[in-house]
């Protein structure tokens, strides 16, 4: 089940269609790397708008929340289902309903009077994330079966997730400088069209006919989205509420039913011997770290910028720049240096080195200059190079070619379960620190009442964006939101340093060779 050798092209068929995926290899590439460019695009371009969002919507704090995670929340809950659907109906035929999916919901979110609009159209643009990711990281591990050139494909495919992430603020921000922010999804719909043009050479993908595990499908599915949304409406409501309670019962009766059934199909959506090997269960929970910390710090740090230092989108976006280029950069070079050090050694250092960024950027204030801020950004982006794409790699490199479909579907969720987690438990920290700590510093910097108790009311209704505020006031917000950064950022320093130490124990160097 671990092995990395493929069988040999069959007769008929099958064989004209591997033949055919083949001898479209470049054209294949670009593509796949297209569409997880598209994806990773929304999630930076949408960071990059929240602020004019809560300000033109009038949108509160805990709801804010829900923006950038409705998008993480489709993808984590269907992306699993979405490498089934793959595996039953064709890669590329759901990688194509994937890209218009993320047209459609762009499009949504650029019409959106409201801020439930947006949601909805947030909603839309993650099933489309959830169709492209597993399909497209399956296509490439079917297309380059050689164990190391496919280690320096996904790697690839990886970077140039990062490149959606750095043109994401840049795009955003120069959309936002002339125009509403209703623009800043034109882009992912430009982006979308050409990714459609371009995968019409990518010839299709099907490794089976056999049945669609509907019970695992719907139990997976329903499991992921309870979870995902009891963790970030427990940040609002309280995490003992009556309907997030609900749905903390859903989800583990889900979990316990879809392990149940998948233990007994005879063609399980996710074959759960897998995880048998600690290694791979290592790397799943590897996986999830880095797109927690790596999402989660990207969101904090844009709302440093524009809130507490009070920067422009675009010049937020030149900023994010050292951080996402440092990345693309590294992951890009992470391909062939895995052949020579295996995958233990770039997981490690890069999960340590990113422990060591979140706590130095902890310990800086809300009048920090970039000069003494980018050193430390281009740390963390580095060391996002050295754990996303080699745990994707990892992966899909413990497998058989045959079950890349199922690999990548099982990352991919364990990658969105930790993004949406970043987003949420961080976003939501940031929010209930700054919240608690901001009546302290109105009164250190001397606000009275009733002054302190409007500002107070008005920060929580994210009401305060459009009103011109005294210079106490507006440091003593940008102190009270400094310290809800800080909070986020020591415990994804935290998570990082003590995944450090369970990736030494349990990843096998080089997985493909066992």
């Amino acid at each position: 089940m671990t092995g990395n050798t493929a069988a040999p092209p069959a007769p008929g068929p099958a064989g004209v269609v591997r033949s055919a995926v083949r001898g479209s290899r470049p054209v294949t590439l670009v593509a796949m790397c297209l569409g997880a460019m598209i994806t990773f695009l929304q999630i930076t371009a949408t960071v990059s708008a929240l602020t004019t969002i809560q300000q033109d919507l009038r949108v509160d704090p805990t709801t804010l929340i829900w923006v950038p995670s409705a998008y993480t929340l489709m993808v984590a809950s269907v992306v699993l289902s979405a490498a089934t659907l793959g595996n039953r109906y064709g890669r590329k035929r759901m990688f194509g309903a994937g890209v218009l999916a993320m047209i459609v919901g762009a499009a949504v979110v650029a019409g959106a009077p409201t801020v439930a609009w947006v949601i909805v159209g947030q909603l839309v643009a993650g099933l489309g994330g959830a169709l492209i990711l597993p399909n497209s990281l399956a296509i490439l591990g079917a297309t380059f079966t050689d164990p190391h050139r496919r280690t320096e494909v996904i790697t690839a495919w990886s970077a140039a997730s990062g490149i959606g992430l750095a043109i994401g603020p840049l795009i955003a921000g120069t959309l936002l400088k002339h125009y509403a922010w209703h623009s800043v999804y034109l882009s992912t719909i430009v982006l979308g069209v050409v990714t459609l043009v371009a995968a019409i050479g990518v010839a299709e993908s099907r490794p089976s006919a056999g049945r669609l595990d509907v019970p695992g499908l719907l139990l997976g599915t329903v499991a992921i989205a309870a979870a995902v949304y009891a963790l970030i409406q427990g940040g609002k409501d309280g995490y003992t509420s009556p309907v997030v309670t609900v749905a903390w019962i859903a989800a583990a009766a889900a979990l316990v039913a879809f392990v149940l059934v998948e233990l007994r199909s005879d063609a399980p959506m996710l074959d759960l011997r897998l995880f048998r090997s600690a290694s791979f269960s290592a790397v799943m929970v590897v996986a999830a770290v880095s797109l927690f910390g790596f999402t989660g710090v990207a969101i904090l740090l844009v709302l440093f910028h524009e809130r507490a230092q009070a920067l422009s989108p675009l010049d937020t976006g030149w900023r994010m720049l050292v951080l996402f280029g440092a990345y693309v950069v590294v992951a890009f070079g992470a391909g062939r240096a895995i052949r020579r050090t295996g995958f233990k050694a770039p997981l490690t250092l890069g999960l340590v080195l990113g422990a060591v960024a979140s706590f130095g950027l902890a310990a800086q204030g809300p009048t920090a200059s970039f000069g003494h801020r980018w050193p430390l950004f281009a740390v963390f982006g580095a060391a996002g190079g050295l754990v996303v794409a080699p745990a994707t790699a990892a992966a899909l490199a413990s497998v058989v070619p045959a079950q890349a479909g199922m690999a990548s579907g099982a990352v991919n969720a364990a990658r969105q379960v930790g993004s949406v987690l970043g987003t949420s438990l961080l976003g939501t920290l940031l929010t209930t620190t700054m919240l608690a700590d901001l009546p302290d510093r109105l009164a250190a910097h001397q606000v009275g009442e009733p002054t302190r108790g409007a500002v107070q009311a008005a920060v929580a209704a994210g009401a305060t964006g459009d009103q011109p505020l005294p210079d106490p006031v507006r440091a003593a917000i940008a102190e009270a939101m400094t310290s809800g950064v800080q909070a986020g950022l020591r415990i994804n320093g935290i998570v990082f340093l003590a995944t450090a130490v369970l990736t030494l124990a349990l990843v096998r160097n080089r997985p493909h060779q066992h």
